[in-house]
């Protein structure tokens, strides 16, 4: 998400919406294009897939990138298109869209689509798009002031998982920063991975906000291996401030990781960037260059 890990609902609201008339985007030349199934997670891209989907993505396909992972799914919708639709232009691209981000709803219960509200929905047409994992995302601040929050999310996560399996696809959960600070004496990360089972909830490892949290991805495979299929890949720059940075910029070992992913259990993985300074297009060109450098 953002810098601090925080966002309202009516941001989040906003960034999954598009607007009614796309805009053009220019045309981008691509540094070369991937050997490697790269993949990006489009939050990276939210203002421009606000303004025009399909020609941010057409720009996507050409910088590289193989595979990518959707967010703001609402009322049986991605982006605006219906699964059928939404499929056909990622075949047509020659991408494919193996996972996808979903929230609890419960900071949103009118929204459809969550896994609280339509679930057995977005799984189905999850599945029509080929996703083979569903992630929830994030969860608000409002949704986690206490230990006892996290173990109903463990419940809650349990369920939704049940649900997905039925339909052939993988439950993950997405971690920032606060889901390794402790409350009432506990880590809630720990207390997610303990009380939910490992066969139905898996892990999408933010390698940017695990490190921000001062916490050690290999090491956290080792400790749950063969639990981490996803990963967002994202660097951190090297300042006191530690921001946001094309990958391969800053100061994340990522060859390090890379070399744990059978520990890991890593299927996927996707660049993200939450906040870029250069044109978030430039951005993920950087990270897709610099990716190929790595033994992968």
């Amino acid at each position: 998400m953002n810098q601090s890990s925080k966002i309202t609902r009516q941001q989040f609201l906003k960034l999954g919406a598009f607007a009614a008339s796309a805009a053009l985007l220019p045309q981008f030349d691509a540094f070369a294009a991937s050997t490697k199934k790269v993949g990006l997670q489009l939050y990276t891209l939210r203002d421009l897939m606000a303004k025009d989907p399909v020609g941010t993505l057409k720009q996507v396909a050409k910088i590289g990138y193989k595979e990518v992972e959707p967010y703001g799914y609402s009322d049986g919708k991605f982006f605006g298109k219906t699964p059928k639709e939404f499929a056909a232009l990622l075949k047509e691209l020659g991408m494919v869209a193996p996972s996808g981000h979903y929230t609890t709803g419960k900071t949103m219960p009118k929204m459809k689509g969550t896994l609280t509200n339509d679930w057995k929905r977005a799984v189905d047409d999850a599945a029509a798009i080929g996703q083979k994992y569903m992630v929830c995302a994030y969860l608000f601040p409002e949704e986690r002031t206490k230990l006892d929050d996290y173990m109903r999310f463990a419940d809650l996560f349990n369920k939704s998982a049940e649900v997905c399996k039925a339909a052939g696809i993988q439950f993950c959960y997405h971690n920032h920063d606060f889901e390794f600070k402790p409350l009432s004496g506990k880590v809630p990360y720990d207390v997610l991975l303990g009380n939910t089972d490992k066969n139905l909830v898996k892990l999408e490892l933010d390698l940017y906000w695990a490190t921000f949290a001062k916490q050690d991805p290999v090491a956290l495979f080792k400790k749950s291996p063969g639990r981490f299929p996803l990963w967002h890949v994202k660097d951190m720059e090297k300042t006191p401030e530690r921001a946001f940075a094309p990958v391969g910029t800053g100061s994340i070992n990522f060859q390090r990781i890379f070399d744990a992913k059978k520990t890991a259990g890593m299927t996927h993985y996707f660049v993200e960037q939450d906040v870029c300074k250069l044109p978030p297009l430039e951005s993920i060109a950087i990270s897709i260059k610099n990716i190929e450098k790595l033994t992968v």
